[in-house]
C-alpha cells in the first residue's frame, strides 16, 4: 500500500466503526456516516455501541481530514470525495415478510457513487446473497458515476466478521476473507486487508465465492441452533436436562456444542433469508435452511408457553401474573437490540394476559421503546414477581438475589442455562 491510500468507511455502526479504527492506526480513514448525532458522539470519542473504547478512538482520532494517518468522522459528502478505496459497511436487514431488504446498500451505492473517481476501488463489507454486489450495487455505480465497471473504477467484497460484544475476537484477530473483480484489484484488496488484519486474510477467487461463503457461516449456525432447539423441545417432554445431555455428547471430540436459545440479531437470524431468496429466484426451494429459520423463530413462542404452563402448574392465576424479563438485547453483555427474539417471548406473555416487566442494564430505553414500543426500567425492579424469565445472560443478572424478587408460588425460567440458583424451567 502506497502513503496515497485514503479510505472511506460508509456506515460507522458494529461493523464500521471497529474497521475504521483498526485502518486509521496505519491510512488516513474518514468514517461517514448519515446519522448527525451518531457522528458527532464519535468525533468526542463516545461509541455507544460499546465497540471500541473510548481511549483506543481517542489514540486514532483526527480533527480534519487531510492528515495522513488517523480517522476523522464526517457527515459531509465532500470530505469523502478524495478517497481512494471506499469500503460500505451498512445493514442488510429484512422486512416484516422476511424479505432481504437491500435499501441501506442501495442508498449508500448512490453516496459512493456521487463521488466515484477513475482508479477507485469500492469494497462491500455488508452480508448478501451471492451475485447481489455485482447484479445490484455496481449498476448503480455505474449509472450515479457515469463511469465503466472494470475499466474506470473496481469492486471487491470482504465480509464482515465483527462479533457484537467480543472483546477477545477483535476484528484484526479474526482472519479475513477477500475478493476482486479482477485478480489484479483482488490482490490489492486482500494487501489492504492484510497489511492491518494480524489473523490473515484468505483471497477468495470471486466476489460472488466471498459472498456465498458468508452467508453460508451464519446459515450453518442457524440450523445448528435449530437443530438443539428441536432436542430441548423433545427432552422437555421426555423429562430430561438438555444441557446434561449436550455435556455427555460433548465428551466425544467432533460433537459440535451448540446450546439452545432465542437466535436473533442482524447476522444468524437474518442471512438464511438472503440465501432462500436467491436460491428460490433460480428455482430451488429450500427445505433444512427454512426449516431451521421457522424453528428458532417458533422459541419466543415456546418460551412464553413454558412459563404460562409452569404458572399454572404452581396454581398462579395466568392473567393478571407478574412477570419480570431480564435482558432485551439480542445477546449477552452487548447493547445491541437489533432483531432481539426476547421480543417475541415479551408479546407472547403479555398476549396471555400477564403484566411484564422488562429490565435490561445494558440496552438503551429509548432505543427499545422506539425499534419496538416496549417500556423498559433503568434499574432492577425491587418488586416481587409471579414469574421470572431471564431471557439473555448478562454478567450483572449472576449479582441478582432471586429469593428476593420471586413470590412463594411463583417460578424462574431460564432460557440461557446461566442461573445458579434453584429455577423451575429452563430450555
Amino acid at each position: 500500500m502506497t502513503e496515497e491510500t485514503k479510505i472511506a468507511i460508509i456506515g460507522l455502526g458494529y461493523v464500521g466503526l471497529p474497521l475504521a479504527r483498526l485502518f486509521a492506526t496505519k491510512y488516513n480513514v474518514v468514517g461517514f456516516d448519515i446519522n448527525q448525532e451518531r457522528v458527532a458522539q464519535l468525533q468526542k470519542g463516545i461509541d455507544s455501541t460499546l465497540e471500541v473504547e473510548s481511549d483506543v478512538l481517542q489514540v486514532v482520532l483526527k480533527e480534519s481530514s487531510d492528515k495522513k494517518v488517523g480517522l476523522y468522522c464526517t457527515a459531509s459528502l465532500e470530505s469523502i470525495n478524495d478517497c481512494n478505496y471506499y469500503i460500505v459497511t451498512v445493514p442488510t436487514p429484512v422486512d416484516k415478510n422476511n424479505k432481504p431488504d437491500l435499501t441501506p446498500l442501495i442508498k449508500s451505492s448512490e453516496t459512493v457513487g456521487s463521488v466515484l473517481k477513475k482508479g477507485d476501488i469500492v469494497i462491500y463489507e455488508s452480508t448478501v446473497y451471492p451475485g447481489a454486489t455485482e447484479e445490484v450495487c455496481i449498476p448503480i455505480l455505474e449509472k450515479v458515476s457515469g463511469l465503466v465497471y472494470n475499466k474506470d473504477f473496481f469492486a471487491g467484497y470482504s465480509p464482515e466478521r465483527i462479533n457484537p460484544g467480543d472483546k477477545e475476537h477483535t476484528v484484526e484477530k479474526i482472519l479475513k476473507v477477500t475478493a476482486g473483480s479482477t485478480p489484479e484489484v483482488g490482490q490489492k484488496v486482500n494487501n489492504l486487508y492484510q497489511s492491518v488484519i494480524i489473523a490473515g486474510t484468505h483471497l477468495a477467487p470471486s466476489i460472488k465465492v466471498a459472498e456465498a461463503a458468508k452467508v453460508i457461516e451464519n446459515s450453518q449456525r442457524d440450523i445448528n441452533i435449530a437443530f438443539v432447539n428441536e432436542l430441548a423441545k423433545i427432552f422437555n417432554l421426555l423429562n430430561i436436562d438438555t444441557n446434561a445431555v449436550l455435556e455427555a455428547a460433548g465428551t466425544k471430540w467432533n460433537f459440535l456444542p451448540f446450546k439452545p436459545g432465542l437466535v436473533g440479531g442482524h447476522c444468524i437470524g437474518v442471512d438464511p433469508y438472503y440465501l432462500a431468496q436467491k436460491a428460490q429466484e433460480v428455482g430451488y426451494h429450500p427445505e433444512i435452511i427454512l426449516a431451521g429459520r421457522r424453528m428458532n423463530d417458533s422459541m419466543g413462542n415456546y418460551v412464553a408457553a413454558e412459563v404460562v404452563k409452569l404458572l399454572v402448574q404452581q396454581d398462579v392465576k395466568v392473567k393478571g401474573a407478574r412477570i419480570l424479563v431480564l435482558g432485551i438485547t439480542f445477546k449477552e453483555n452487548c447493547p445491541d437490540v437489533r432483531n432481539t427474539k426476547v421480543v417475541d417471548v415479551i408479546q407472547n406473555l403479555k398476549e396471555f394476559g400477564t403484566e411484564v416487566t422488562v429490565f435490561d442494564p445494558w440496552a438503551t430505553i429509548a432505543e427499545v421503546k422506539e425499534e419496538y414500543g416496549i417500556e423498559t426500567v433503568r434499574n432492577m425492579p425491587q418488586n416481587k414477581y409471579d414469574g421470572i424469565v431471564l431471557a439473555v445472560s448478562h454478567k450483572e443478572f449472576l449479582e441478582i438475589d432471586f429469593s428476593k424478587h420471586v413470590n412463594p408460588k411463583g417460578i424462574i425460567y431460564d432460557v440461557k442455562g446461566f442461573l445458579k440458583c434453584e429455577v423451575q424451567g429452563k430450555l
